[in-house]
C-alpha cells in the first residue's frame, strides 16, 4: 500500500527536467490535449517492467534532441508508514541506450521482476475502450499485466516461452533440422507454455470469484479463458498436460515449417469477457459499459492483490470518464476515496472531477512543468 511522493522526469517526451512532489494520493492532472497528461502517467507505468501504457519503443522515448532520459520515484508507505520507502529509477542504459535498467535506491536490478517486490502498476487507457472487441493479442497482453502484478515471475515465464519458439521456428527453417534439438525445444515451449497459462487461468478465477464486485457500482465481469491448454489443465496434472502439449507441438513441425510461429502454445489463449450477472458478453455491449467493465476488473484486481500481497497496485486512469455516465461517474469517486493506494486521474475538464475536490489534488501540466491548482 504505497504512493509516489516525489517523481523526477529527465528528457522524458515533452519534459526536460520535472521534480514533482504530489500532496495527497489521488492526483487529478487535467490541461487541454497534448500537454502531457499521459506523458506523466506513461512514465510511472515505465517503472514496472514491460513497455508501459503506450507500448512504445524505447527510441519514442525520450525529449526530441536529447539521447537519454530517466524516470525516478519515491515511494513511501500511506499515512506516512515509513517501513516502506525507497527509491525507484528507470530509464536508457547509458551504455545500451536502446535497453533499460532497472534501480532500487541506487542499485541496478539483475533480475527487473525483482521491482514487483516495491511497487506495481495498473492502467486504463482510451485505446482500452473497446479492448474486448479487438484480437486475441490485446486481451491477452491486457490479462498478463494483471497477472504479472501478482505473479512478478510471469513475464520471465512468457518470455522463456516465446525465445524457445522462435528459436523452433528458426531450426524448421533449416534443411534438416536437429530433431533432438526441436524435441528440447519443444518440451521447453510446453513447460513454459502450461506455467504461462496456468497463471492466466488463477487470475480469471480470482476475478470471477470477487464477490465485492458485485457492489462497486460497476458491472461485475466473468472472464473466460478461450484456450485448449486450460482446458487440459482444468481436468489433468500440469506435467501431463506439458507431455500433451509437446507432442502437439512436434505433430506440427511440417505445417509450422510452412506457416512460421507455432500452431499451438501460450500465444494461443484467447480471453472472453461478460457481464457476470446478465451474461451480456462484451462484444454485444455498448462503449460504456465496456468501460465500465474494465474498471470493475481493475478495482478487482487491487483487492486480490491487496488480500494475495498485502499491496495495492497504483492506479494510473488515463481520461477515464469519457463513455461513463454520471452515476458511473460517481461509482468512480467513491471506490477512488476508497483505494488505499496512489491514484492519477487525467481529464480536459477540471470540473468533472469536483466530486473528488477535498481529498484530491489537482495539478495541470504547461511548458513542461506542473502547477497547483486551487
Amino acid at each position: 500500500m504505497a504512493c509516489i511522493t516525489r517523481l523526477t522526469l529527465t528528457d522524458f517526451r515533452n519534459y526536460r527536467r520535472l521534480s514533482w512532489q504530489p500532496t495527497q494520493p489521488v492526483t487529478v492532472i487535467t490541461g487541454p490535449n497534448g500537454s502531457g497528461k499521459t506523458n506523466l502517467l506513461e512514465a510511472v507505468s515505465l517503472l514496472v517492467p514491460g513497455r508501459g501504457l503506450r507500448c512504445a519503443r524505447m527510441d519514442e522515448l525520450p525529449r526530441h534532441g536529447a539521447g537519454l532520459w530517466g524516470v525516478t520515484a519515491q515511494v513511501e508507505g500511506m499515512d506516512g508508514d515509513e517501513a516502506l520507502s525507497v527509491q525507484l529509477a528507470t530509464g536508457a542504459d547509458p551504455l545500451r541506450p536502446e535497453r533499460r535498467v532497472f534501480r532500487v535506491d541506487g542499485q541496478a536490478l539483475r533480475n527487473r521482476d525483482g521491482i514487483g517486490e516495491y511497487f506495481s502498476a495498473v492502467w486504463i487507457t482510451p485505446q482500452m475502450d473497446r479492448l474486448f472487441l479487438e484480437g486475441a493479442g490485446g486481451k491477452r497482453r491486457f490479462l498478463d499485466r494483471l497477472v504479472q502484478a501478482l505473479e512478478p515471475g510471469h513475464a520471465r515465464e512468457l518470455a522463456a516461452h516465446d525465445r524457445a519458439m522462435a528459436q523452433r521456428s528458426r531450426l524448421l527453417a533449416q534443411r534438416n533440422p536437429d530433431p533432438a534439438w526441436l524435441t528440447a525445444l519443444e518440451h521447453t515451449m510446453a513447460r513454459h507454455a502450461v506455467a504461462t497459462v496456468a497463471a492466466r487461468m488463477d487470475m480469471v478465477s480470482r476475478l470471477n470469484t470477487d464477490e465485492q464486485a458485485l457492489a462497486d457500482g460497476f458491472p461485475a465481469a466473468q472472464l473466460e479463458l478461450e484456450c485448449d491448454i486450460a482446458a487440459h489443465l482444468a481436468t489433468r496434472p500440469a506435467l501431463a498436460v506439458e507431455d500433451w502439449l509437446a507432442g502437439q507441438i512436434a505433430g506440427t513441425r511440417c505445417i509450422d515449417r510452412q506457416r512460421g510461429g507455432s500452431r499451438f502454445g501460450a500465444h494461443r489463449t484467447g480471453l472472453a469477457l461478460a457481464d457476470r450477472v446478465s451474461g451480456r458478453a462484451a462484444a454485444l455491449s455498448s462503449t460504456g459499459q465496456q468501460k465500465a467493465l474494465l474498471l470493475g476488473i481493475v478495482l478487482s484486481h487491487a483487492r486480490i492483490l491487496a488480500a494475495c500481497r498485502g499491496q495495492v497496485p497504483m492506479l494510473l486512469l488515463d481520461e477515464p470518464l469519457v463513455h461513463l455516465d454520471e452515476a458511473r461517474r460517481q461509482a468512480l469517486f467513491r471506490a477512488v476515496g476508497r483505494m488505499r493506494t496512489g491514484v492519477f486521474l487525467t481529464g480536459t475538464d477540471a470540473e468533472q472531477f469536483a466530486p473528488l475536490r477535498g481529498h484530491a489534488a489537482f495539478e495541470a501540466p504547461g511548458a513542461g512543468n506542473l502547477a497547483h491548482e486551487a
